[in-house]
């Protein structure tokens, strides 16, 4: 199987290395702003030709968004803009105006509704000071040293790296992988190199490729799993929440108030910080960025796991944005990293083999009683044990998720709907109209209208006034 596959590696350039390194990203922001300053002008003068009356046939022609255009347009004009273009790549220049153009691209596609998605805006500049230092490589010298200690990047040269790179150079001396790009980015107070490859992989199938587990994502734990997996999970399935955010909250307060105490920088009145400012904010630097690494490691752990053991995992379609609205419970769901662990299950399954099953997100799969089918209206979060009124079934309210997620492979319908339609969410295309209906164990559903108005006529008898709902018992 032939995939594409990213290797980063840690880089430790000299302090020399470490300015070119900067230069040529801060060359990709200058071409970005550069390119997107020439796009505004051309819009803002064809609209205000327009609004002068002016012929479309004689407004100022329009400019194309495309890289190939793009790149034409730069190299007549950075003599004049960019006289020290030359001491950067080409492919610095390059890397910014390809994100342009996929920017503008993404936005025209979304203004015409072509795009899937949320609506994109139009791009904005980047700033030197908040602006992601990173850096594209497509061409030139750009390879993995067979001392597997160094990498060699177009006009940078020879860089040692922190780590070994044995598994990526392992690989192409063997034939397996075949370098395409290299990406050099500034994150967590380091300098990165990250290769993307054409791998051909050979990943064994799953050790139990005809079984299915359910997997309830959550803070108390961090996930449930209605099978368990030795060494990974508890006796009932439960993976803990190792919350690393929160042991390290402490230890980050002292470390902010230490900073906050020293002479920082001031844009306003042009301040440099003292030195001990930056070492202060150095050693805080380093407990987030140990933070990060730990969860990154943790989810790894987690979905490699998941997708070396089962043949079908089911996961939910949570919509994390807009649990990260709740100002109680956004700290502890940002740190769990639920978007993470799907965006990981995701290429993984397929590296495997193996299946990734998302859940409608209004499958109500807590709300379900994994035993007889039974549905409740409502069951508050603070409720952490399920009992069903149908059955007497008594469990955990997140492993009653996840038995009911597992189940749900092979399941038609539910009290939702189609089990697994993502599609059938609601008439605005949303889901926000969609409420969960009460279901016997038998299957009989007793429904809640929707609509507030209306004549005791067009409601079922059960609803209508001085009539009881009846409730499972």
């Amino acid at each position: 199987m032939i995939v594409h596959q990213a290797y980063r590696f840690a880089l430790d350039p000299t302090p020399a290395q470490a300015r070119a390194l900067s230069a040529h990203c801060g060359a990709a922001r200058f071409a970005f702003n550069w390119g997107l300053a020439l796009v505004k002008a051309v819009l803002d003068q064809r609209k205000a030709e327009a609004s002068y009356g002016i012929s479309a046939y004689d407004l100022t022609p329009a400019l194309q968004w495309s890289l190939p255009a793009l790149r034409r347009d730069w190299n007549k004009a950075k003599s004049e803009v960019a006289p020290w273009w030359a001491e950067c790549s080409k492919e610095a220049y390059s890397s910014g105006l390809s994100n342009l153009a996929r920017a503008l691209k993404n936005w025209a596609q979304s203004r015409a509704g072509t795009r899937a998605g949320p609506a994109m805006r139009f791009p904005r500049f980047k700033s030197k000071r908040r602006a992601r230092r990173a850096c594209q490589f497509t061409t030139g010298a750009i390879r993995v040293e067979p001392d597997r200690h160094h990498v060699t990047l177009p006009k940078l040269g020879r860089i040692r790296t922190h780590e070994s790179t044995r598994k990526l150079a392992r690989r192409i001396e063997a034939g397996t992988a075949r370098l395409l790009s290299a990406t050099v980015s500034h994150e967590r107070g380091r300098w990165f190199c990250a290769f993307t490859c054409e791998v051909q992989r050979a990943d064994l199938p799953p050790a139990q490729p005809d079984a299915v587990v359910g997997v309830d994502l959550g803070i108390t734990h961090l996930a449930v799993l209605s099978r368990s997996i030795l060494g990974t999970t508890d006796a009932a399935g439960c993976v803990p929440n190792p919350k690393h955010l929160a042991s390290a909250s402490a230890t980050l307060r002292r470390a902010s108030r230490t900073v906050s105490r020293r002479r920082g920088p001031d844009r306003r009145t042009g301040d440099r910080p003292s030195k001990r400012w930056k070492r202060a904010n150095q050693r805080r630097n380093r407990f987030h960025h140990r933070v990060a690494n730990l969860r990154s490691e943790g989810l790894h752990k987690l979905t490699t796991a998941l997708a070396t053991e089962f043949g079908t995992i089911v996961v939910e379609d949570l919509n994390v944005a807009g649990m990260l609205r709740n100002r109680r419970l956004a700290r502890s769901i940002a740190d769990a990293g639920f978007a993470e662990v799907r965006r990981q299950l995701e290429y993984k399954t397929r590296w495997r083999g193996s299946r990734l099953v998302v859940a409608d997100r209004w499958f109500p799969s807590s709300k379900t009683c994994s035993d007889c089918g039974a549905v409740k209206a409502k069951l508050p979060l603070h409720i952490r044990v399920f009992r069903c009124e149908s059955c007497g079934l008594e469990s955990d309210r997140d492993l009653n998720a996840a038995r009911n997620l597992a189940t749900l492979v092979g399941r038609s319908t539910t009290g939702t709907g189609e089990a697994g339609n993502l599609e059938s969410q609601g008439s605005n295309g949303r889901g926000a109209d969609r409420k969960t209906r009460i279901t016997r164990a038998g299957g009989h559903e007793a429904s809640t209208p929707h609509r507030k108005t209306g004549s005791d006529g067009d409601r079922p008898p059960s609803m209508r006034r001085g009539a009881t709902t009846p409730i499972p018992g």
